[in-house]
């Protein structure tokens, strides 16, 4: 097994951790204190063409593979950019973006990925709703077919880039009789009848995201906006977790590295009884949790990253402990990083309380840790 990253993968992360530091990092204080969501970056990682490093030249992607673009997620968490706009990216890129790139039509495609690709439209992906979470076979929203057209009627809660989504895939049943066979999903675009988004949510971390709740009134799409074909929709929902359990992750992988370099740099420079406080055993241990942290979460991100490059079909363990790892051991670095700093590390300038409150996502979003342990222990 070759962990080594190529030198042309070293020289793109270089790359983005540049472009990030120069056209993206200098507004993320501002933007999250304001709970905004950054446009101008969002358009600008569209330029540089992190949105659609994965999908095929034709539709206006690069077509790298999967090691290479989950790498720009990492870089984008050690260049220091907030996990808000990572979250916002990843929501677009590979559970909007990617889901419609595996299952629509040519014609849906040409419609819809150049857009997305390019940042001119803004994706993401509606399966949660208030009543089913973890329990995605109980959901309520339904999608009838009429004619050629469907008619959805429901909503969703949790949804990141709701009240901004140009493009929005859609999870609902097509069969109320069946629990994960009845699952259907659907291409429904900003400004159809019947379809709303509520007002941002206030959360705790991740602030320059925007989520909301999704609202379905007797919304009409056309049927030809159905991606595959009916029940298929459970199926695509768990093919997004390849992306989750890698794209997903690695901008918290990439904040791990951001707080060792932070951290290592002010140890050495804060003095607390007349010596640097990086010469106290204390501190060196909390140095090294962070690398620890770092090195493991790293390795298991990558390698389901590798497992899709190499085509082979998802190991759901593999996926679940990777998931459950950064979840879970991401919060102790983070604390870790804050008290270090001491009362620096509380206050909004160091960034290192913005990185805890958005580490507190990791073990909710995206599957629970709870979650994750049952399918761990049901493989097992």
């Amino acid at each position: 097994m070759d962990f080594a990253f190529t030198r042309e993968q070293q020289m793109f992360k270089k790359e983005i951790i540049r472009f990030a530091k120069k056209e993206i990092v200098p507004r993320v204080q501002e933007h999250d204190l304001k709970e905004a969501f950054d446009f101008e970056s969002f358009r600008k990682l569209g330029e540089f063409g992190i949105l659609g490093l994965h999908f095929p030249e034709e539709y206006g992607g690069s077509g790298a593979d999967v090691v290479t673009t989950v790498m720009a997620g990492e870089a984008l968490g050690e260049a220091g950019v907030d996990g808000g706009l990572t979250l916002a990216y990843g929501a677009h890129s590979f559970l909007c973006a990617d889901t419609i790139f595996c299952h629509a039509s040519d014609a849906l495609r040409k419609r819809y990925l150049p857009g997305l690709i390019s940042g001119k439209y803004i994706g993401c992906m509606g399966l949660t709703e208030p009543d089913a979470g973890s329990d995605v076979a109980s959901m309520k929203t339904t999608a009838e077919k009429k004619g050629d057209t469907y008619v959805l009627n429901g909503s969703k809660i949790f949804i990141t880039n709701g009240p901004i989504a140009d493009v929005a895939v859609i999870y609902a049943k097509t069969d109320p009789e069946q629990a994960h066979g009845g699952i259907s999903a659907f291409i429904v675009e900003k400004g159809t009848p019947g379809f709303s988004a509520g007002p941002p949510l206030i959360k705790m971390g991740v602030r320059t995201s925007q989520t909301s709740e999704l609202f379905f009134d007797n919304c009409e799409i056309p049927a030809e906006n159905l991606l595959g074909a009916e029940g298929e929709g459970f199926t695509m929902a768990l093919q997004t977790v390849e992306w989750d359990r890698s794209a997903l992750l690695t901008p918290f992988v990439g904040a791990a590295k951001y707080m060792l370099n932070a951290c290592a740099d002010y140890a050495k420079k804060r003095e607390q009884f007349g010596r640097p406080i990086g010469k106290f055993q204390a501190t060196k241990h909390k140095l090294a949790n962070i690398r620890i942290f770092y090195e493991a979460a790293q390795s298991l991100a990558y390698r389901i990253a590798w497992y899709k490059d190499q085509g082979r079909p998802l190991n759901h363990l593999e996926a679940a402990v990777a998931k459950l790892f950064v979840g879970d051991w991401s919060m102790g670095p983070a604390n870790d990083a804050m008290v270090l700093f001491g009362g620096y590390g509380y206050c909004h300038e160091y960034n290192m309380e913005r990185i805890f409150r958005d580490s507190r996502l990791a073990p909710i979003g995206g599957g629970t840790s709870d979650i994750q342990k049952m399918i761990i222990s049901k493989l097992i």
